[in-house]
């Protein structure tokens, strides 16, 4: 199995599966060391099509409210 990273919110510092602390301090799994210190903008990219889904959505009168 490939190793996977995480990303430390407490060290601010991407960690190997097998070194990683404590699940509430960190993100991921991701597939590489880089993609661990990237997920600032992963997470940015993510927000933004969700942003642009919901958009779409209200725009087609699905809004509930």
């Amino acid at each position: 199995m490939a190793e996977r990273w995480y990303w430390c919110q407490r060290h601010e510092r991407a960690e190997p599966a097998k070194q990683a602390c404590r699940a509430l301090d960190r993100l991921g799994p991701y597939p590489t060391r880089e993609a661990a210190e990237n997920w600032r903008e992963t997470a940015a990219a993510r927000n933004e099509a969700w942003d642009e889904q919901d958009e779409a959505w209200e725009e087609a009168g699905r809004d509930p409210e």
